[in-house]
């Protein structure tokens, strides 16, 4: 890991509770016993990754058939399995409930839990539109506990490191983020990360529907170039952070890296190629490997990195915070605006 001395003295990569002082790296051993709302392949793999968790024991699972969940908790060694998710959530011995069914489902099964009392971590993008997603942090905030959005994305090493060096000026001011991914919530993303959450979005253009994209600008300066290709495509798969004095890219697979290129002149040098007779920005290089001791089989790219994000949730939990700074409420919400306006600009040429 490297440090940045301007910063503090933590390695650039420490995730961002720890480097704000509101968490202690311990208190990955806070006790949490887990309910599981769906059984499907990405429950399979948060429950792998629950296991290294040091404080995490899943005790629950609920699934739409009395065989489907008996089944994942034998798989498991889940003591206890549902077909009915009201009665998972009511369960004495759950204290979280990770929600993994479709987007459409995610509102019902999320407010059930909250109704319960239990925190939730819900799957991304958190619901199917802005609306549903601030009903569901007002019924979270009213019970006083925790909705995270599941934007595993935020918790990598390499994202964190790039956080922090965007906050340390290294780039300068960022003006541009150029980001891709079939599932548009993770390009998305970018935006509020390169901008922060409170930047107001001052015009949302959108195009296309199974190969689409999006410009949304901030200003008369600032702007984020998003393309959401098809599933099948060889798609580039890269976040790239454009600042007044250098760049960052994410590298592929953007959404979950453990790669991150930083590219900075020197100083007093300029980041244009075309006013340096086309000599590169010097480059510096960055590897942040998985957790080796996580055990996925057939695994979707880099699911092992769940770890990361169950790890500061057990850590912002048991400093009595209901929202791990990642990725809090109002970057969740901004994603979600941003969503929203897209789909339905998206609608709307469809309509054409």
């Amino acid at each position: 890991m490297t440090k940045d001395s301007a910063t503090s003295d933590f390695p650039l990569s420490t995730p961002m509770d720890v480097r704000l002082g509101i968490t202690k790296l311990v208190d990955v051993a806070f006790p949490l016993r887990w309910g599981i709302i769906g059984a499907g392949s990405i429950s399979d793999q948060w429950v792998r990754c629950l296991r290294e968790c040091e404080g995490a024991t899943v005790t629950a699972v609920a699934a739409r058939s009395a065989d489907r969940a008996k089944e994942f908790a034998a798989k498991h060694g889940i003591t206890s399995a549902y077909d009915n998710y009201a009665e998972m959530v009511a369960d004495p011995d759950v204290d979280i409930v990770y929600v993994g069914t479709i987007t459409r489902l995610h509102k019902e099964h999320s407010l059930l839990a909250i109704e319960a009392g239990k925190h939730v971590l819900c799957e991304k993008p958190l619901a199917e539109n802005a609306s549903d997603a601030r009903a569901m942090y007002a019924a979270a905030a009213k019970k006083g506990v925790m909705l995270q959005d599941g934007m595993w994305t935020r918790f990598f090493p390499a994202v964190e490191h790039a956080r922090t060096a965007i906050e340390a000026g290294t780039i300068g001011e960022v003006v541009m983020t150029q980001s891709d991914f079939f599932d548009p919530i993770y390009a998305i993303q970018a935006a509020p990360l390169a901008f922060g959450a409170q930047a107001t979005p001052t015009v949302i253009i959108a195009a296309g529907q199974n190969a689409s994209g999006a410009i949304v600008e901030y200003g008369d300066d600032k702007c984020a170039v998003l393309t959401f290709p098809p599933f099948n495509s060889e798609l580039a798969e890269v976040t790239e952070l454009i600042g007044t004095k250098g760049r960052i890219t994410l590298e592929q697979p953007g959404h979950c890296p453990t790669r991150i290129t930083i590219r900075v002149p020197p100083p007093n040098g300029v980041p244009s190629r075309y006013r340096t007779a086309n000599a590169p920005a010097p480059t510096q290089h960055f590897e942040y490997p998985l957790p080796g001791f996580v055990s996925i089989p057939k695994a979707s790219p880099n699911q092992h990195g769940f770890l990361y994000q169950a790890e500061a949730i057990h850590r912002c939990l048991a400093s009595g915070l209901c929202e791990c700074p990642q990725y809090n409420q109002e970057e969740s919400l901004h994603a979600m605006d941003l969503l929203t306006e897209i789909n339905k600009a998206k609608e709307v040429t469809a309509q054409r």
